[in-house]
């Protein structure tokens, strides 16, 4: 079994061959449950009805200020169920919090979390809130969304077909230049220039792929529109193609030049010397659409103020993964460890 990384997810061998095997007792309403590269589960309620959830930490970021730290944490819980194509509807969530958040604090990331939730029709369910010895920022607790809706309503990773339209929304590294920017907004002001600096702040806001996912589900799912849809988050738009792909039994072939990088993008990623287009990218929706439906829902996008790119295909499983560059055709490849963590710690360590 390879080895584990220093940090951040474990790689899809290890979860093949350690976590797949082991999920405790099978039961047929399960549709989808864990699989490499698909961020929800499908669970049969009822006839014709569907419940999606999926599962992630609470990441809280004192730094961003608490009241950005909560719309991030409950967009990022919110984001990955919205890629089934069924709104985000409740959430169980649970606050394993450091000793030292004040009370004030608290006030401040709770009412935070709850006002988010609410704009996004969410109800808070269930949950757990403590203070512990060992418990340290980001990660604080963990939470399950959940989402409802009918059974042909619904789309994974794993529904891409030979011939869709391979597309992302946004461009690449969103959430690597959004986190550095409010982050480190002064140091990155020296180092990359004021208006750049700036407008990687101002992407903050745009680490949610809630309101795209809900576009492109709104126009039509499966045959009469989206295939299949997955959040761009650890490995950026490489990893998450590539899960896609694997995901779904196919070949891809994802032009790489035609991903979107923004100005600031790309002057933070040649700064800190990271490839954007492996970096965590939290805001990017990538998705399939079928090739006659590809341009509604491109429009459905824009009419909501998302760019959206086509960036490639879905092939045949024969033909493989593959990545055209300028320097020609080259074999598409998890990246296996997201660059953007160890440049983000050592950052914080060093303050850029």
């Amino acid at each position: 079994m390879p080895e584990l990384p220093a940090v951040g997810k474990i790689s899809p061998e290890i979860f093949q061959n350690l976590i797949y095997p082991r999920l405790g007792t099978p039961r047929g309403e399960v549709l989808v449950g864990p699989r490499s590269g698909v961020d929800i589960a499908v669970v049969r309620t009822a006839p014709g009805r569907v419940m999606a959830t999926t599962c992630d930490p609470v990441f809280v970021v004192p730094q961003y200020g608490m009241k950005r730290a909560a719309w991030f944490a409950i967009h990022i819980l919110a984001s990955d169920v919205a890629t089934s194509g069924l709104p985000p509807a409740y959430m169980a969530i649970d606050l394993n919090l450091p000793l030292e958040i004040t009370e004030p604090e608290l006030v401040e990331l709770w009412d935070g979390m709850h006002r988010t939730s609410e704009e996004l029709g969410m109800a808070v369910i269930s949950g757990h809130t403590a203070r512990y010895e060992g418990c340290a920022y980001p990660m604080v607790g963990g939470a399950t969304v959940i989402a409802v809706g009918d059974e042909d309503k619904y789309v994974t990773p794993e529904m891409a077909r030979p011939g869709d339209v391979l597309m992302c929304t946004k461009g690449a590294a969103i959430e690597a230049t959004g986190l550095f920017g409010v982050t480190f907004p002064d140091q990155l002001a020296g180092r990359i220039g004021g208006p750049l600096a700036q407008a990687a702040q101002d992407l903050f806001y745009q680490m949610s792929v809630v309101q795209d996912a809900m576009a492109a589900a709104r126009y039509g799912v499966r045959h009469h529109g989206v295939t299949a849809m997955h959040d761009a988050t650890e490995c950026g738009v490489l990893g998450g193609v590539f899960e896609i792909a694997q995901a779904s039994g196919v070949g891809v072939r994802l032009d790489t030049r035609a991903v979107p990088v923004r100005e600031e993008t790309a002057a933070l990623c040649s700064y800190l010397g990271i490839d954007p287009l492996a970096a965590i990218s939290e805001g990017t929706l990538l998705l399939t659409a079928r090739p006659e439906h590809a341009d509604g829902v491109r429009r459905a996008l824009a009419a909501e103020g998302i760019l959206a790119q086509p960036i490639g295909e879905i092939l045949p499983a024969e033909r493989g993964m593959v990545r055209t560059t300028a320097a020609g055709d080259q074999e598409l490849l998890h990246p296996g460890v997201d660059p953007f963590w160890a440049a983000y710690g050592k950052a914080l360590e060093q303050g850029l």
